[in-house]
């Protein structure tokens, strides 16, 4: 069996979707398994001194790229293609780092450990596979009959789960050394447990900065020097481009609304003379996801949708249809399967208000236009006066690295990843299209990311620290009004001073307070303090507080011994998957890793158009 898994393709994940929806054919028929390399031997990136090659990492983005098509059954923008590459990236540098530790370890797996856990142990995705269910249910001796079969052979399942666990057993074996040392005590765990459901009430003043009669406060260069050298990874800065940003936007005429009207009366004359609800919503709503099943937009409570279409769908009898109701994202036709209470089990179909086909080829032939017309991608020259003859103004927007740009409101699809994709300064992008406009772009200015220079951020810092300042200035008020509280109350000294007092809804030591902050000393001395008694001061986000402990609940001991052994369960399963983080995060700090992808990318550009 085992020789028969090692006779077809590598990886898992493509494979396993090969057997049931056939999509390998896809991959290996559509062009798309492995785009045009520099080399086959190019590397874009060392770990630790190992090469990871353009080849492999072209080929998990398609992958990954394929796997988010037959999700969302939509196109692939460059920003989406962007954080593919980038999640493909890290999990190439991941496995290479947990191989390199297995192998420091010792750790390994047998072919006895592989023929074992494919038998009684299938993956999440076999699991899941309809092929191999019975009544609903997954049914294992299906799935062990399946093994046996040359389909599984031919089709290159058992390849793939060779892969899958000659990945999967070394790297679980790993993790249960790392989290091994997991323990808890009862002790500890009844901690974690009243941490949760100890609650606490308080009153509280905060004095703000605004109080002062003197601010006045000196922050020396040595004090930021400091501070920066403390926090360096806090001025980690992305990328930054400038881009000049031509619109051409899908316009939508009075004749659009009018026509989009037209059609949802359509729809509801349809299914008032008898047509099926369902059956109208597959073929004519605008809403892909419930349209494809009925319309169904399942049970739920108020809350969920804009307030005109609740409103409406509140108003309706079960089975009953509405009137069209106009939101914005167009006109509706809703119907209430049923109710109980404030819970609707809801269906819709959607008619968007979109520009009519004329309109839309208007918009296209002007939008070829201006590709057109702004010509040479490396002619800065030609974007101006294409704007110019279309009469188009160019708008100027700052783009950030691995973030999608947003415009006027709107997300502008694939600007953002282009211009971090090695162009230069002055080049012109491919005309861009969303379902509300065609964009065009122009590289303008490009800056590298990387820690800010200490003279780039020190007037940021200044102030933080002037503001910090500023804060403990206002201690010996502080005091005063603790001194004053505890001789008369808290209410009383703070009307002296004419000052607020605040009070508090209920919370725990987990929670972020109003004015108090999170984990802060004012949260903790809420637990600690006598009920009635005023603490403090105490730093808070702003301000410095006094307060009062007003009420204070305890956490029901009984109730926790019930609930122990869950709970244990719960906290140990955390306690082992934190574990396992932390280690994977301090593998990925210490690690060397050489990225040369922008300069390789950059090059491939390069060759491409020559």
């Amino acid at each position: 069996m085992l020789q028969s898994m090692r006779s077809a393709a590598k990886y898992i994940w493509i494979i396993l979707i090969v057997a049931f929806v056939g999509s390998f054919l896809l991959y290996e028929t559509s062009g798309l398994a492995g785009r045009a390399p520099v080399t086959t031997t190019t590397s874009i990136a060392t770990v630790n001194g190992e090469e990871i090659l353009l080849t492999t990492w072209q080929n998990a983005v398609t992958a990954l790229e394929q796997e988010r098509q037959q999700q969302t059954g939509s196109t692939i923008t460059l920003d989406e293609r962007q954080q593919l590459e980038e999640r493909a990236f890290n999990e190439l540098v991941t496995e290479l780092l947990l191989q390199q530790e297995y192998k420091r370890r010792g750790i390994s797996v047998t072919d006895d450990e592989i023929l074992q856990a494919a038998r009684v142990a299938p993956p999440p995705q076999v699991l899941q596979s309809p092929d191999l269910q019975t009544d609903g249910r997954f049914d294992m001796q299906k799935y062990q009959r399946f093994l046996s079969s040359p389909m599984a052979r031919q089709s290159g399942t058992l390849a793939g789960l060779e892969a899958y666990y000659r990945n999967e057993i070394p790297k679980q074996k790993l993790f249960d050394q790392i989290a091994s040392g997991a323990y808890i005590s009862d002790e500890r765990l009844w901690q974690v447990y009243q941490d949760r459901h100890d609650s606490a009430t308080v009153s509280y003043v905060a004095l703000s900065p605004g109080s002062l009669t003197d601010t006045a406060v000196t922050v020396t260069d040595a004090e930021i020097s400091s501070f920066y050298a403390r926090n360096k990874k806090r001025f980690d800065r992305p990328g930054r481009a400038v881009v000049s940003l031509l619109t051409v936007p899908r316009a939508v005429t009075a004749a659009d609304s009018a026509d989009a009207k037209a059609r949802i009366d359509a729809v509801r004359a349809e299914i008032v003379g008898g047509a099926k609800f369902e059956d109208v919503a597959k073929r004519s709503s605008a809403d892909s996801v419930s349209g494809a099943n009925g319309g169904v937009l399942g049970k739920g409570g108020r809350g969920r949708f804009t307030p005109k279409f609740e409103e409406t769908a509140y108003a309706l009898k079960p089975g009953e249809l509405s009137q069209p109701v106009l939101t914005p994202f167009g006109w509706h036709i809703i119907r209430v399967d049923s109710r109980q209470g404030d819970t609707l089990d809801l269906r819709h179909i959607l008619i968007n208000i979109a520009q009519s086909d004329a309109s839309a080829t208007r918009t296209d032939r002007r939008a070829d236009s201006l590709a057109a017309k702004a010509g040479s991608q490396e002619d800065p020259k030609l974007f101006d006066e294409a704007a110019k003859q279309l009469g188009l103004t160019a708008a100027s927007v700052v783009a950030v690295e691995k973030e999608p740009l947003s415009f006027a409101g709107r997300y502008v699809p694939s600007v953002s990843a282009w211009a971090f994709s090695g162009v230069r300064p002055g080049e012109t992008s491919d005309l861009f299209d969303s379902p509300e406009a065609y964009y065009l772009a122009r590289l303008d200015s490009l800056t590298k990311g990387g820690q800010a220079p200490l003279a780039d951020v020190k007037e940021d810092i200044r102030r933080r620290l002037a503001r910090d300042k500023r804060i403990e200035k206002l201690r010996p008020m502080g005091e005063q009004l603790l001194q004053a509280a505890r001789s008369l109350t808290l209410d009383a000294a703070a009307a002296q001073r004419n000052l607020t007092v605040e009070k508090s809804s209920p919370f725990t030591r987990l929670d972020a307070v109003p004015g108090l902050g999170q984990f802060s000393a004012a949260v903790g001395a809420a637990f600690a303090a006598p009920v009635g008694q005023v603490a403090g001061p105490f730093v808070a986000p702003d301000a410095m507080v006094v307060l009062r402990v007003d009420a204070r609940t305890t956490a029901n001991r009984q109730a926790f011994e019930a609930e122990k052994s869950v709970q244990r369960q719960q906290y140990l399963q955390s306690l082992r998957q934190q574990k396992v983080d932390e280690y994977l995060t301090g593998l990925r700090e210490s690690v060397k890793v050489d990225d040369r992808r922008a300069e390789v990318l950059s090059q491939l550009r390069r060759q491409s158009d020559s």
